[in-house]
């Protein structure tokens, strides 16, 4: 797996630096995100702990994919930043579970007559 960096720019307003990448994988499957994680850490030297993986989207009829990588400054401004699903899915944050014990723990509405 290559992975070519096709566009880097700073975003000084929001503490990060964005990566538009293409990613080569010839004779395997669509990467997964962790994948492309270690090989983006091992091309550009990025903290694991600061880098968001937006998207990643495979290239109709060719091995390749393109994807989206936020590297932020720290870590306080990904969590303001970075929206939450996506930091799940990133290993970065634990994904909140509903109890169904809050839907009944809810006031019940009263009927006017």
């Amino acid at each position: 797996m290559e992975i070519t960096i096709l566009n880097e720019k700073a975003n000084p307003l929001l503490q990060r630096r964005e990566y538009l990448i293409d990613i080569l994988h010839a004779s395997t499957a669509s990467p997964k995100r962790e994948e492309v994680r270690k090989a983006f850490i091992a091309t550009k030297a990025a903290a694991a702990d600061r880098m968001v993986i937006e998207w990643v989207r495979a290239v109709y009829g060719a091995p390749r994919s393109r994807g989206l990588i936020h590297v932020y400054d720290n870590v306080d401004a990904l969590k303001k930043t970075a929206r939450h699903h996506i930091q799940v899915r990133n290993g970065l944050a634990k994904k909140e579970s509903k109890t169904p014990g809050a839907a009944a723990a809810a006031p019940a509405e009263t009927k006017k007559e």
